[in-house]
């Protein structure tokens, strides 16, 4: 009720709003998020694409939006535009297929954990190139067998050999 009373639109109305749009710019509507107490009111809109979310289309979102918001009579907000955060869950073959070549931490039905580096994504499971002693390999795991899987942020360069296995290049990653 609140979102009403502001004038702003819900949650609901902003996506049916932005997504097709979005779709036909090429990009996911992800989440959007309407904070009416906020000052000025917020509205932040996060989006992602096959190849990220560079400024460009940032840019170019945030003005598709803004035009379809101020349609509406939008009273005075403040739009973000943004990519997920690197600390969300992925949880979609897209989500895993986008954040190939990256670092992840994988947690299994069984309770184990693994890290590595993400493969191709084919068939229901994702390849996970891992250490296997003193060597790499790859693991293909189902997604059925995934109960969480992150990326994980990291401060040097990935291992060439390791970005090969899991079919990237170093411009990729």
């Amino acid at each position: 009720m609140a979102e009403r009373s502001t004038g702003l639109p819900s949650q609901r109305q902003v996506i049916e709003l932005l997504d097709g749009e979005f779709a036909r710019a090429g990009f996911d509507l992800e989440d959007v998020v309407v904070d009416a107490g906020a000052r000025p009111p917020r509205i932040t809109v996060v989006a992602d694409g096959d190849d990220g979310l560079d400024l460009d289309a940032v840019a170019e979102l945030s003005r598709i939006a803004s035009r379809l918001l101020d349609d509406l009579d939008t009273p005075a907000y403040v739009l973000e535009v943004t990519s997920p955060g690197v600390d969300r869950p992925l949880t979609t073959e897209k989500h895993f297929r986008r954040a190939r070549g990256r670092k992840v931490e994988i947690t299994l039905t069984d309770g184990s954990t693994l890290t590595g580096r993400l493969g191709s994504t084919a068939a229901g499971a994702v390849g996970v190139v891992v250490r296997d002693g003193r060597t790499l390999a790859v693991r293909d795991i189902a997604f059925e067998d995934i109960v969480n899987a992150v990326v994980q942020v990291e401060f040097s360069p990935p291992n060439p050999r390791e970005l090969e296995l899991a079919g990237v290049s170093g411009k990729e990653a």
